[in-house]
């Protein structure tokens, strides 16, 4: 029988949607399924999104431009210069989701073996997109402790080898929820600049920072052909389903290198296209009252955890995720426990795995990562059956 590639086998299955058959089989068997895994919210798309695609009037679904559209561009390169990063729109790709944003950023910079150091935990697909380009992912270790801020610029220093070709964070960061700071980010800075490595930045969740203002890596003076930028639509305007994001650097080696892999794949998302140009016509209400909203549930969920007794959740600053330690003798197995054997009233909830967050998987394997994507009476929800669950799990610890 013919062999899957070794690139196959180390390819990581995704902490957040691997216990999905799990889950499917529970609410086979009638039990409802509370998703703090993943990161859709449950608030309404904006009109002008939903509108856009019953507006549509074509006669068929062309092709666009291999970089995007180039109205789409122009309108999003408006968006950036309105919140102080000024760019033209030539400094645009956009992709199919940010996540493609980060494959073209890697393509682009990453031969085999070359490493990229990040500050762990990390978002889980990172180490699945260092996979696919043969290159290695360093983990820089930030703790629980210390709300995961930024790790010591000596530690990331450290970390360094002649191999380092690129330091990638996000901010707000998935899946801590912690916010880089301009003096955090300007110590960066100053690394990359000192070293000559790239910056890389997924900003997805900028507009959601609940304690301070955000900082963008585009604003960094001395290393502006050094940072690439990613970006997205989906949790802006809760449209995960449309797959529009965007990769953004003034370096035009980047853009151009990355224009020749979104050549290979054709086209972003036509349709998705309208709907994100649309979509740049939300009022900034629409924006300010989602944030408003997270904050409320972001204050609510993390009080309720950490008054169960041995689960400790510090208080995530932005985005809508948060790493919870929990009283249990390995996360994944609980989290499986939940979908497999536990219910509450009729519920469970799905949680996702943190070992899936770290390269060392044991550093994580009593941590969940939470998303608070739910209303406040379905989070009250999880919460009872978080408490019940602890209660009875054979392998609680304490």
């Amino acid at each position: 029988m013919p062999q899957i590639s070794d690139r196959g086998h180390t390819m990581p299955a995704s902490p957040i949607r691997k216990l999905s058959k799990y889950a499917d089989a529970a609410k086979a068997r009638g039990v409802e399924v509370l998703h703090l895994n993943i990161g859709q919210p449950d608030l309404a798309t904006p009109p002008q999104a939903i509108d856009a695609v019953r507006n549509f009037s074509g006669e068929y679904i062309p092709y666009s431009h291999s970089a995007g559209n180039i109205t789409l561009r122009k309108k999003l390169a408006e968006y950036y210069n309105a919140i102080g990063i000024v760019i033209s729109y030539e400094d645009i790709l956009i992709t199919n989701g940010g996540s493609e944003a980060i494959c073209f950023a890697y393509y682009s910079i990453l031969n085999y073996a070359d490493e990229v150091i990040v500050p762990e935990p990390f978002y889980s697909n990172y180490y699945g997109f260092t996979t696919e380009t043969g290159a290695r992912m360093i983990p820089v270790r930030s703790t629980i402790e210390s709300g995961f801020a930024l790790p010591s610029i000596e530690e990331f220093e450290k970390a360094l080898t002649p191999r380092t070709k690129a330091i990638m964070l996000c901010n707000p960061n998935n899946p801590t929820g912690y916010v880089y700071s301009r003096n955090e980010l300007e110590q960066i800075r100053d690394l990359v600049k000192q070293y000559n490595l790239f910056l890389i930045c997924d900003e997805v969740y900028r507009e959601f920072c609940y304690d301070g203002e955000h900082y963008s890596v585009m604003n960094l003076q001395g290393i502006e052909d050094n940072v690439i930028l990613i970006d997205s639509f989906s949790k802006r305007y809760n449209v995960c389903g449309i797959r529009i994001g965007a990769l953004i650097s003034r370096n035009k080696d980047v853009i151009a290198t990355s224009l020749k892999f979104a050549q290979a794949r054709l086209s972003p998302p036509s349709l998705g296209q309208i709907v994100a140009e649309a979509l740049l016509d939300t009022p900034q209400n629409y924006i300010k009252e989602s944030a408003k909203e997270y904050d409320k549930r972001r204050k609510f969920i993390i009080n309720e955890l950490n008054k169960i007794k041995g689960v400790r959740s510090p208080m995530p600053k932005g985005a809508f995720y948060s790493i919870v330690e929990l009283p249990v003798d390995n996360a994944e197995k609980f989290c499986q426990w939940l979908l497999e054997e536990f219910q509450y009233e009729g519920s469970t909830i799905m949680l996702a795995p943190g070992n899936g967050f770290y390269t060392g998987k044991k550093l994580g394997d009593k941590q969940v990562r939470i998303a608070y994507i739910l209303n406040i009476e379905k989070l009250t929800k999880a919460i009872e059956c978080l408490k019940h669950a602890l209660a009875v799990y054979p392998g609680r610890t304490n």
